[in-house]
Formats: C-alpha cells, sequence, structure tokens
C-alpha cells in the first residue's frame, strides 16, 4: 500500500520548544502511544484501566482526523535531543456526555510517559500548544478537565491559566472542569 501520510499530514503544524517538539503523529508512534496509554500512572486518572491495543489505534486517528475537520488536534510530543517520544498534547471535540456540556469548546489535555514526568516537560508542551491555539483561534474559549486527584495535572491547569469553573463527575470519577480564559462575571 502506497505511503499517503507525509502528504496528508503537511498541514498538521509543528511547534518547537528549547527541549520539545510538538509534531503529528505517523503510524511508527504506536508502540510508544500504546506504553503511554497502559502506563499505570497515565490511565489510572484517565480511564482507570489500560487501553487495549484497538483503543490505541482509534484515539490516534481520532487524532488526525480533528486536524483535518476541526483545525486543530493532538500533537505527539518528543524530545529534541533524543526524538525520544514523551507524550501526546493538544485539543480536542470530545462531546462528552457530561453535565455542563463542554460541547463547541475545545478541550485541551496532556499526558507524559511517567519516565517524563518532574522535567517541566508538561508545562513546556502545554505552553507551547496554548500559544499555538491563541494565535490560531485568539477568542475561542478553552476548557480542560482533571480528575481530582491529580495534584500535578490540577497545579499545571493553574499555572497555564485555566480557572476552576465548576465540579462534576465523569464515569463516577470525580473531575474540576477548568476554562481558559475566565468566563465573564454574570
Amino acid at each position: 500500500m502506497p505511503d499517503r501520510t507525509s502528504s496528508n499530514l503537511a498541514n498538521i503544524p509543528a511547534v518547537e520548544t528549547p527541549r520539545l517538539r510538538l509534531r503529528p503523529h505517523r503510524p511508527d508512534d504506536f508502540d510508544n502511544s500504546f506504553a503511554l496509554w497502559t502506563a499505570p500512572g497515565v490511565f489510572r486518572y484517565v480511564s482507570g484501566k489500560p487501553s487495549t491495543r484497538e483503543e490505541v489505534w482509534a484515539r490516534m486517528l481520532r487524532y488526525t482526523g480533528h486536524w483535518l475537520w476541526m483545525g486543530y488536534g493532538f500533537w505527539a510530543v518528543e524530545e529534541k535531543s533524543s526524538g525520544a517520544f514523551v507524550g501526546e498534547v493538544g485539543y480536542a471535540e470530545q462531546r462528552r456526555e457530561m453535565k455542563p456540556s463542554l460541547t463547541g469548546m475545545p478541550e485541551m489535555g496532556w499526558v507524559l510517559l511517567p519516565n517524563f514526568h518532574g522535567r517541566g516537560y508538561g508545562l513546556e508542551a502545554v505552553q507551547a500548544a496554548q500559544n499555538w491555539f491563541a494565535t490560531t483561534f485568539p477568542s475561542a474559549r478553552t476548557c480542560c478537565i482533571v480528575d481530582c486527584r491529580n495534584i500535578p495535572s490540577l497545579r499545571l491547569a493553574d499555572k497555564i491559566g485555566f480557572r476552576e469553573w465548576q465540579r462534576s463527575y465523569y464515569y463516577g470519577d470525580p473531575i474540576v472542569v477548568y476554562i481558559h480564559p475566565e468566563p465573564p462575571p454574570q
């Protein structure tokens, strides 16, 4: 089968920071993405169970679909010095069945392999993604949801300017719903 990947991904921007490269996912990221989504330090705050290979493949296809349909999506994050896969960061329209409804509000997300935690890579990658998004969609309000037990992600959301909007539950787990920028006073 011919490789159409590079031509299909040509319109997805790459974003660089001093240490990281945010780039489109490629099919050869599959094993790294699978390792990410089966790492206990990752899935315990997202789904409570490791993802299957089928679920990870569908996730990667969804990332690419977001770029094609929405003009934004998730990037693979790699360490520039080594080329190592660090994690994934970006935006998605999840259309979650939850209250409050987040439909129509791009939802930011970030996950890093546990061996890259504690190096400041999360903040660096998230700020780069946020800067790209704010420049590309300057009037968009965004959101993120964080498991109430995920203290590092709660802190990161605060550091990058998200403000708590509501508390809720998603699949029975307590979450904080953040919004950026803050909504106008009512």
